[in-house]
């Protein structure tokens, strides 16, 4: 499993997200990016669960869907595991040994490394540079994860008519995209720390950038999917119902608008998102020597909720911004811009993964 090493064919980015499929392929035009085609599908409800596959049909219908609607030139894939069955840990090891000496000490002592039997597991490491504390010793980040949890990933692919070609670590991806944005954001110093805050189908992370690396995560339990499962209780829907109408906004077509959805549905979910982002930056405050946030990012398919920003900003201060990955690019004549910025603070990990074409990422 190549979880971090680069292949040299060009990949798309798919990212298979908790309630939707989502393809991304990036160019590469003199020294700047370009957004050759992208598309997203939404998935039935339970299709992915605790970020593991449940209904892998279901899964490869939403990729070969965004992958005719895309027609991407490249044929291979670059798709990310995450949850449970995933591991990632810093290491540390003598300097200078080879890849395959690490790789046999590792499997010699399982335990000590991965905290369990390598029967099921797959692994991949790479160097960070050497330990702060030992001049003769190199940190080296590992992930493992299940054989399972690959195949499943490598399965929908190939069903969706793509060829897998890297497998990452969802976090790494979104980090990927992050430090991408950093260096190409003209507002963004590089002496900044600022922080990524994405809120997922069913987790808010928040990652710290600085001094160009990242220096701080954090994730709960609280995303958008707990909006859909409050629009289908209170109007009586179908998980794709309640899905169709928060996208829409509130509508259930353009002249028929859901009755007491702002006061009642989407007002309340709001100030819960903006607490508990207030909660993570309380943390990451008490519990980091990095110092203030220059400002903040915010992703996910809520991050354009209309008000959001501003009630985060009202509750806490500060530079704060939704995320636009897609900034310094330029875009393929077929790539509809107007589309792309509204789907452009959800398609982060997607990003991330596309740009594993690239030796810089």
């Amino acid at each position: 499993m190549s979880i971090f090493r680069l292949k040299p064919d060009p990949v798309v980015g798919i990212d298979i997200g908790s309630t939707a499929v989502k393809l991304l392929e990036l160019s590469q035009v003199g020294e700047k990016f370009q957004v050759e085609s992208y598309a997203m599908e939404p998935l039935p409800e339970n299709s992915i669960e605790d970020k593991d596959i449940n209904e892998i049909e279901a899964v490869a219908a939403a990729i070969s869907s965004v992958v005719k609607r895309a027609k991407p030139r490249s044929q291979y894939a670059a798709v990310a595991v995450a949850g449970r069955n995933v591991i990632t840990k810093i290491i540390t090891m003598n300097d200078g040994l080879s890849d395959n000496e690490i790789q046999e000490q590792i499997e010699a002592d399982p335990a000590s490394y991965i905290g369990q039997d390598i029967e099921d597991i797959e692994f991949d490491f790479q160097m960070i540079g050497p330990n702060d504390k030992e001049q003769d010793r190199v940190d080296y980040l590992l992930a493992a994860c299940r054989i399972e949890t690959r195949e499943l990933r490598t399965n929908v692919i190939e069903l969706g008519g793509l060829k897998e070609k890297v497998v990452d670590i969802e976090k790494y991806a979104l980090e990927n995209a992050f430090m991408m944005v950093a260096e190409t954001d003209p507002d963004i110093d590089e002496t900044d720390t600022i922080a990524l805050v994405e809120i997922g189908a069913t987790t808010t992370s928040v990652s710290v950038l600085g001094d160009q690396k990242i220096v701080y995560t954090n994730e709960q339990i609280f995303g958008s999917k707990q909006l859909i499962e409050r629009v289908q209780s209170h109007y009586e829907f179908s998980y794709e119902e309640a899905d169709k109408a928060i996208r829409n906004g509130g509508l259930v077509s353009d002249e028929n608008p859901l009755p007491d959805y702002e006061t009642e549905i989407l007002d309340p979910f709001k100030e819960e998102t903006v607490d508990q982002i207030n909660l993570m930056i309380k943390h990451y405050n008490a519990h980091s020597s990095y110092g203030k946030l220059s400002q903040i990012l915010i992703a996910g398919g809520c991050a354009p909720i209309p008000g959001l920003v501003e009630d985060i900003n009202a509750k806490m201060g500060g530079h704060i911004t939704i995320v636009n990955p897609f900034s310094s690019m330029s875009y393929a004549p077929r790539v509809s811009q107007k589309a792309l910025m509204r789907d452009a603070p959800a398609l982060m990990i997607a990003c991330g993964l596309a740009l594993r074409t690239f030796d810089k990422y």
